[in-house]
């Protein structure tokens, strides 16, 4: 018998499983390479020539103009509120697949992702005989797996042919919302597998000489809650990439192909080159730090996002191992190729916002992670609220990356501390008083607070933490399409502020109900209600924590009609006072799955502000008197957190008193602190106390908790494993069983 297969057989055999692949699942070599790819030979061969610089510029500026034209055309034509409000951009690839430039506003997290399943497009259907690639095709896509944040997100993606040839690429992605997932809105915090999450939409044509196949647009719709959406915005997403393809096409005519071929990839490399001289300016060392979160928006436990930056020479090296395990059966865990994105949107947003939008921003940053991890999830964890740690990456990188920035010889922006950086909003779900199926998000998660700059203080409610020029909504907009009615809307939240020499930005509160509903119920999926979520930066304050209340079983307008004084429209008023005769109050934390809600009953929230910078003590007291005017502090805050004398009727500082009255503070600072190693022998443990559920590394990133009390475990690096939640209803009736048992105890 043979014992090998001769040349011919052996390719007769790689032809055979080449063409009869069971499954072509997300591909390890695209999805974990986040770097930008080789020149082309066209490229190489333009660029090692002599380019004209004039007309490169003037091709970028067409560039720009029409990914700013498509944007405007995709927010005024857009049905889901995330087009509505901001959250979608348009971008512009190189033929290889590398991003170039995306529209001068929107948000660059969402054509960051889009180069992974663009490549995965040319590498497997464009010489597949049953799919290939003809001008006029479009690629839609939404799942993670092959290149996205959530499964909320949808792209469109087309090839831009030039005499037979693809010449370069474009895309048009809106979060959509609705997906048909287990819960409305298309972020369902009850997901416990990816089979929970809806459409799974690995990158495929619905699009062919220019029109959407109705056959596949039908299959969508009917896999969703909201036809409407799905319909419309499937063709506005086609239209503005057919608008950037026609705008390409005139540059094309006007300065030749070679001069746009040229100017996509010199717009990458420009920047792969200006990001690694830039850290080369900063000192070599190593910074680490880390964030908690304090849930899985099914039960609280402590989850730890480790994060150390290595700078040496150009090198700059970001791990990431020794973070929780993954959550087999919780909907927060991300994939690598979606964290990379969003840390890259991070350095693009808060440490060098000066460079061009493209992935070369990143080119040169080195990650390390744990598979199967929080943060490097497998292909069966779910991650529709894979939010929850990305939101981290937008903000953490810049505290470890201000230790490196401060000494820099040049600054590209100010040093900044947190944004906030959860999603609070409300997502809602049910039928409207038109008659309506529905499920989406409100436009509240583009209302963070902006963290404190070094030179001065942050931003009320000024923007998400993944993007800028996102805008709130409007509420009369909102009452038109839905029955959601905010009794308080944007109203700035005193005392809740990320304290420092300069503070934080304010979040504000939202007092929403429903009203005329056939049937309505509301969400949340954040966390942050018992560790804050954005920290302080050179000792100032990180945010407040925030809680989701309820005043339940009572219809608030029937309240207003007959004793109206008895409703506040203030959160704490309420909560503290309770006035309403028969209502029931209640504060949870903010991951809240799907609950259907009768007519007037109230939810409120408190979207986050951003963390403060440097010392309180530092802040000048006639900044002080500034928020006290605002009412955005207390006369306690003032006295007590930053000691300043004034006074209260007139708020007229007294500048001597102030002095005096900090420079005690100071001495009694000075009297409760403790020498280091004291401080050590008391508050350090060897590892995670007993009774806390914990998840990730302790003071050693190679060994991985996981669990409390008897049934945790650790986990050597290399050989992370994902973590099974109990089901929380189980939780619960187990405790009330024992509750039963030992009440009965004894009585036969």
């Amino acid at each position: 018998m043979k014992d090998a297969l001769s040349a011919d057989e052996q390719a007769l055999l790689n032809t055979f499983l080449d063409e009869h692949s069971l499954f072509y699942g997300p591909d390890p070599a695209i999805m974990r390479d986040h770097t930008i790819g080789p020149r082309s030979a066209i490229e190489d061969e333009l660029l090692q020539g002599e380019l004209d610089p004039h007309a490169l510029n003037l091709v970028r500026g067409r560039l720009h103009a029409a990914l700013d034209e498509t944007y405007d055309m995709v927010e005024q034509m857009g049905t889901a509120p995330g087009a509505k409000w901001g959250d979608l951009v348009t971008a512009v690839y190189t033929a290889t697949g590398d991003l170039s430039s995306i529209s001068p506003k929107g948000v660059v997290v969402f054509s960051g992702v889009c180069h992974y399943p663009l490549k995965f497009i040319a590498k497997y259907w464009a010489k597949d005989p049953t799919v290939g690639l003809h001008d006029g095709d479009g690629f839609i896509h939404n799942d993670s797996r092959y290149g996205n944040i959530h499964n909320t997100d949808q792209s469109m993606i087309m090839p831009v042919f030039h005499e037979g040839e693809v010449i370069c690429w474009v895309s048009s992605t809106i979060h959509e919302g609705e997906n048909g997932a287990c819960e409305p809105g298309g972020m369902p915090a009850a997901a416990e597998s990816k089979w929970d999450e809806g459409l799974k939409m690995p990158p495929f044509r619905i699009v062919e000489n220019y029109q959407v196949r109705r056959d596949l647009l039908t299959f969508l719709q009917n896999s969703v809650r909201d036809p409407k959406l799905q319909y419309e915005d499937v063709k506005v997403k086609l239209h503005a990439c057919l608008r950037l393809i026609e705008r390409i096409r005139a540059v094309i005519a006007e300065y030749g192909k070679e001069n746009l071929i040229a100017c996509l990839r010199k717009n990458i490399e420009d920047v792969d080159i200006e990001v690694r001289r830039r850290i080369r300016e900063m000192p070599d060392g190593t910074v680490r730090t880390h964030a908690f979160i304090d849930g899985t928006l099914r039960e609280n436990v402590l989850i730890k996002y480790n994060l150390t930056v290595t700078v040496k020479g150009e090198r700059m090296i970001l791990d990431v191992r020794g973070s929780s395990p993954e959550f087999v059966n919780r909907s927060i865990n991300t994939t690598v190729a979606s964290l990379k994105t969003c840390i890259a949107t991070a350095y693009l947003l808060y440490i060098w916002p000066d460079l061009p939008h493209n992935m070369a921003c990143f080119s040169a940053v080195e990650v390390l992670s744990d598979e199967n991890s929080l943060l490097d999830s497998s292909f069966d964890a779910p991650n529709c609220m894979s939010l929850i740690p990305l939101f981290k990456s937008f903000t953490l990188p810049t505290i470890a990356l201000a230790k490196f920035m401060y000494s820099c010889p040049t600054r590209y922006t100010a040093i900044y501390s947190s944004h906030f950086n959860q999603p609070y909003t409300f997502i809602y779900g049910g039928v409207t008083q038109h008659g309506e199926v529905t499920g989406n998000f409100c436009a509240d998660i583009n209302g963070n607070g902006g963290g404190a700059r070094e030179n001065r203080d942050g931003e009320h409610a000024v923007s998400p933490c993944f993007g800028y020029m996102c805008d709130t909504g409007e509420q009369e907009l909102i009452e038109e399409e839905l029955p959601v009615l905010r009794l308080v809307a944007q109203h700035l939240t005193k005392d809740r502020v990320g304290f420092g020499k300069y503070r934080g930005g304010l979040g504000y509160e939202q007092l929403i109900t429903s009203r005329d509903a056939g049937f309505w119920g509301f969400m949340t999926g954040g966390t942050g209600s018992l560790h804050p979520s954005a920290y302080g930066l050179f000792g100032g304050y990180a945010s407040p924590v925030y809680t989701l209340c309820k005043i339940r079983e009572v219809n608030v307008f029937d309240t207003l009609k007959t004793d109206p004084r008895s409703f506040k429209f203030d959160l704490v008023e309420l909560m503290n006072e309770q006035a309403i005769p028969g209502a029931k109050y209640g504060a949870y934390d903010m991951g809240m799955t799907f609950e259907p809600v009768q007519e007037g009953e109230v939810y409120m929230i408190c979207q986050g502000a951003g963390a403060g910078y440097g010392d309180v003590l530092d802040r000048d007291p006639n900044l002080v008197i500034r928020d006290l005017e605002e009412d955005l502090i207390s006369h306690e805050t003032a006295r007590a957190l930053y000691h300043v004398v004034y006074d209260e009727d007139s708020l007229v500082l007294d500048v001597e008193a102030t002095r005096a009255a900090r420079a005690a503070e100071r001495e009694a600072r000075k009297r409760r602190g403790k020498p280091f190693d004291q401080f050590v022998a008391e508050w350090v443990r060897a590892e995670p106390p007993e009774d806390l559920p914990y998840y990730g590394s302790w003071d050693d990133p190679t060994r991985i908790y996981a669990g409390q009390g008897a049934g945790r475990v650790v986990m050597a690096r290399g050989a992370v494993t994902g973590v099974m939640m109990p089901n929380p209803k189980d939780v619960r009736i187990a405790e009330l069983e024992a509750q039963l048992a030992a009440a009965t105890a004894g009585r036969g």
